[in-house]
C-alpha cells in the first residue's frame, strides 16, 4: 500500500526519504533500499527521490549517515536519563536492550554492513566515559572500553537473536530478562563498581 502523494517542504521530504530508507535497510539490508520501494513509502516519484539525493549510491551515502545520527541520539538518550535516574547497572543494560528491540539493532547491524563507521569520537564513548567515572580511581580505561563494547554488541544480539541462541545453550529461550541481569551483573564485575 503507497501513501497518496502530497508536495512538502524539501527538509520534510529528504526527512521522510531517509526514514524510509532506514527502515528498508533495516528491514532487508542494503538490497531493499531502492529508489522505487523509497518512493513507495514516502509517497512521491522516483523522480522526487532523485531530485533530492541525485541517485541510489548519494541516498545510501546519505543515509549511512542519518542512520548513524539517530543511532548516536539515542544512545545518548539512553545515556541521559540512566544518569538522570541514578545511574543503575541493571537499569543502563534494561535501556539498551529496549533501544535495541525498537529496531536500532536491525539498524545498527545494517550500517555496519553497509560500510558505516562512526566518524571523530566513538559512539558509545559517552558510554565509556559515564562508566569510566563510577570505577575506582587508576582504573583501565581501555578495560571499560571493552566491557561497554561486550554489553552493547549483546544487547543488539539479544534483540535479534537472544533466544535462539539461549535455546542452543539449554536455557530458557523467552526469558531475556535473566540474560540481561546476568549482563548487568558481569558489567558490575568487570568494572568493579559497587
Amino acid at each position: 500500500m503507497t501513501a497518496p502523494r502530497a508536495r512538502r517542504p524539501p527538509d520534510e521530504a529528504r526527512r521522510l526519504i531517509l526514514d524510509a530508507a532506514g527502515a528498508l535497510l533495516a528491514e532487508g539490508g542494503v538490497a531493499a533500499v531502492q529508489v522505487r520501494a523509497v518512493a513507495a513509502r514516502v509517497g512521491m516519484t522516483d523522480a522526487g527521490v532523485t531530485h533530492h539525493f541525485g541517485n541510489r549510491d548519494k541516498l545510501l551515502a546519505e543515509l549511512l549517515k542519518h542512520g548513524g545520527r539517530q543511532l548516536r541520539a539515542a544512545i545518548q538518550d539512553v545515556l541521559a536519563a540512566w544518569l538522570d535516574h541514578g545511574a543503575d547497572l541493571l537499569g543502563l543494560v534494561e535501556s539498551l536492550e529496549a533501544l535495541y528491540r525498537r529496531g536500532y539493532a536491525e539498524l545498527a547491524v545494517a550500517l555496519h554492513a553497509a560500510g558505516w563507521r562512526d566518524p571523530g569520537s566513538g559512539l558509545l564513548d559517552p558510554v565509556v566515559d559515564a562508566l569510566q567515572r563510577l570505577r575506582p580511581p587508576g582504573s583501565s580505561i581501555d578495560d571499560t572500553r571493552l566491557a561497554v563494547a561486550a554489553v552493547h554488541q549483546a544487547m543488539a544480539m539479544e534483540a535479534l537473536y537472544g533466544g535462539d541462541f539461549r535455546r542452543s545453550a539449554g536455557a530458557a529461550a523467552d526469558d531475556s530478562a535473566a540474560q540481561v541481569r546476568w549482563w548487568a551483573r558481569q558489567l558490575r564485575l568487570a568494572l568493579e563498581i559497587t
